[in-house]
C-alpha cells in the first residue's frame, strides 16, 4: 500500500483535492458498514485513548456504524487488590472464582462502561452501554475448569445489537458472557470483539492497543496475509499479549470478515487514517 499525504498549504491546489476526493470515496465506500472497535484495558487505563471518542462520533455521523467492545483487566486488578485479593492467571487469562466474577462484573458492566458511554455521549455520538449478557448477546460455555467462571464463545445472538445499530444508537460492549444456567462468564476482550464481528457480518475488525500495530524489528508493519501473520507468531516475532490480538484478528477474518486492522491507539486520529486513506496507520490483516 502507498501512503497517501495530505497537503495543508493553502497553495497545495491539486494535492489538496485529490486527497480530500480520496477520503469522502472512502467515506462513501464505508457509509452503512459494521465496524467492531476493540480498546483494551491497558489502554483505558494509560488514559491513551487519544482521539477514540471523537473518531467514533465522527465515524458514526459520516454514516458508519461502529461497534465498540471494551476490556478493563487494570481496573479490575486493582479492584481485587483493595479487598485484598491478589488476582491470578493461567496461560494469560484470569483466574475467576464465585468472588472475583463479582467483582470483574461489578467493574466492566458498573464503571469502566459507563465512563465509555460517558465519553462517547460528551463527543456527540449516540452511545449505549451493554454487556454480552443483555439479550443473550454472548453465550458462552466454560473454557476449562481450573478457570473458573471463563468463558469461550460458543454463539452470538445478534438481534439485539442489530436493533441498536438499526435505530442509530453506537453500542459500547462490556465482554462478559451468558453461561450455563444463567451464569455470569468473564470473556477475553479480544476473542469477544472477533466473535462479534463475524456474528454481525461486520465489514471490519479494529484491535486497538499500545503500540503502533505489529511490529518487526522494531518498524511497523503495514500489510500481512494471515499465513505472514501465523509465521511471525511462530518465528516468536509477536510475543506477549500481541499474541491473542493477531490471533483474534485470524479468526474473524477466517470466518468472514472482511479484514481486520491493529492500530495503536494514542496515534492521533489512528482508527480514520487507518480506515480512510491507502498508507493506514497500524497493521491490516487481510483475507489470502
Amino acid at each position: 500500500m502507498s501512503s497517501l499525504t495530505v497537503a495543508t498549504s493553502p497553495d497545495a491546489g491539486p494535492g489538496l483535492g485529490a486527497a480530500l476526493a480520496a477520503a469522502l470515496r472512502y467515506v462513501a465506500a464505508w457509509r452503512g458498514q459494521i465496524v467492531v472497535v476493540k480498546c483494551g484495558g491497558s489502554v483505558l487505563e494509560d488514559g491513551a485513548t487519544g482521539t477514540l471518542a471523537e473518531d467514533l462520533a465522527l465515524l458514526h455521523r459520516a454514516g458508519v456504524r461502529p461497534v465498540l467492545v471494551h476490556g478493563g483487566g487494570p481496573a479490575i486488578d486493582r479492584a481485587l487488590r483493595t479487598q485484598g485479593v491478589a488476582p491470578r492467571f493461567l496461560d494469560g487469562l484470569r483466574v475467576t472464582d464465585a468472588a472475583t466474577m463479582a467483582v470483574v462484573e461489578a467493574v466492566l458492566a458498573g464503571d469502566v462502561n459507563p465512563r465509555l458511554v460517558a465519553a462517547l455521549q460528551a463527543a456527540g455520538a449516540p452511545a449505549v452501554g451493554l454487556t454480552g449478557r443483555d439479550g443473550g448477546l454472548l453465550r458462552v460455555r466454560p473454557r476449562a475448569p481450573q478457570l473458573g467462571y471463563v468463558g469461550e464463545v460458543e454463539r452470538v445472538e445478534p438481534r439485539l445489537l442489530r436493533q441498536l445499530l438499526e435505530g442509530g444508537w453506537l453500542p459500547v460492549v462490556a465482554p462478559l458472557g451468558v453461561g450455563p444456567e444463567g451464569a455470569s462468564y468473564n470473556l477475553n476482550a479480544d476473542t469477544a470483539a472477533a466473535a462479534l464481528a463475524v456474528g454481525l457480518g461486520a465489514a471490519k475488525l479494529v484491535v486497538l492497543t499500545d503500540v503502533p500495530g505489529v511490529l518487526r524489528a522494531g518498524e511497523r508493519v503495514s500489510e500481512l496475509t494471515p499465513a505472514e501473520a501465523e509465521a511471525l507468531i511462530q518465528q516468536g516475532v509477536v510475543r506477549g499479549g500481541m499474541i491473542a490480538k493477531l490471533r483474534a484478528c485470524l479468526r474473524a477474518v477466517a470466518d468472514g470478515v472482511g479484514s481486520a486492522h491493529v492500530v495503536g491507539a494514542d496515534e492521533p486520529h489512528g482508527l480514520l487514517v487507518e480506515l480512510f486513506t491507502e498508507g493506514g496507520a497500524g497493521t491490516w490483516i487481510r483475507p489470502a
